[in-house]
């Protein structure tokens, strides 16, 4: 089948189209600037603004999947590019509405229509949570991650109104050796200088790469699921206990902290990324019957930790 992938360009999209492609599904990925995309083998890219169908919508035609990845880093290409200035948080919210909003032009032009549209948002939308595990039936929080993750899973509702099934992936923090999070948080540990962050007590909702790629695969091609499902291990962790976890498996001590004043000074507002956090639980996936590669902590690690022969 025909599966877009808007935004496909970043780690999860990447791994999603060499994964379908590799099962001779017609994977097409959409950028701004396709002369500078190095696409996987036997996935094809396709301009576009970002904002609008022009130039790509007739390929929505009978689609399998549209993918929505699309929107605006919130942690930064650097450590750099982490403070959230007010033009930054702009920027944020209106890139994932513009791509929306493209989505569901070529999804009502469509004929026939697409099958189904799996919307990107995160575990982030409940906002900082220390109390208790949250499954998808939680509200939102009120913080500024929980709502760009409102406005993003908002951008593509109007495609229920015209019959399209729609999924909602809230993903946690996603583990890989080739990108996203991970390599900056286990630099520490090479050095041996790791520790909690702040005060460890912090969720930590991991999930391997192999899982988000997994996961939303047996959604889109399952169509009795529709909804929101939250991406994240069955093995909610602190960041202290996941900490301790990567000191094993890499053996390095773990035992420095980084007090959370050092964050905020460095990052403001932006900090919460690293110091707050939810323990999300996939409530509703594990009910669909998915069946996680790497269920545990150590297992995931020592998957992407361990050389390859």
């Amino acid at each position: 089948m025909r599966i877009i992938i808007t935004g496909g360009t970043g780690l999860i999209g990447r791994a999603l189209a060499e994964s379908l492609a590799a099962d001779e599904h017609e994977v097409i990925l959409l950028s701004r600037d396709p002369r500078r995309v190095a696409a996987p083998p036997r996935v094809q890219v396709t301009a576009w603004d970002g904002v609008s169908a022009n130039g790509w919508g007739s390929l929505a035609d009978g689609a399998g999947a549209i993918i929505n990845l699309a929107g605006e880093s919130i942690a930064g290409d650097s450590l750099l590019s982490i403070r959230w200035t007010p033009e930054r948080k702009q920027r944020i919210l209106h890139s994932r509405q513009s791509a929306g909003a493209a989505v569901v032009e070529a999804v009502r032009t469509a004929q026939p229509k697409p099958k189904v549209i799996l919307q990107v948002s995160a575990v982030g939308y409940y906002g900082p949570r220390v109390d208790s595990q949250v499954d998808e039936s939680a509200p939102p929080g009120t913080d500024f991650l929980a709502q760009v993750c409102q406005v993003w899973e908002a951008s593509t509702q109007m495609v229920e109104t015209v019959g399209v099934r729609r999924v909602v992936t809230r993903i946690g923090i996603v583990l890989s050796a080739g990108g996203g999070a991970l390599p900056r948080q286990l630099l520490p540990f090479r050095l041996f200088a790791g520790g909690p962050i702040g005060s460890g007590k912090q969720g930590y909702p991991w999930i391997h790469l192999a899982d988000v790629v997994g996961a939303m695969r047996f959604l889109i091609e399952n169509p009795a699921e529709s909804g929101v499902y939250n991406l994240c291990a069955p093995d909610p962790l602190t960041n202290a206990a996941f900490g301790r976890a990567a000191a094993r498996v890499m053996r390095r001590p773990y035992w420095i902290p980084v007090p959370a004043v050092v964050f905020r000074l460095a990052f403001g507002e932006a900090a919460t990324i690293l110091l707050d956090g939810q323990m999300a639980y996939p409530k509703r996936l594990l009910e669909a019957g998915y069946v996680f590669c790497f269920p545990q902590a150590g297992e995931a690690l020592k998957d992407i930790l361990t050389p390859r022969r």
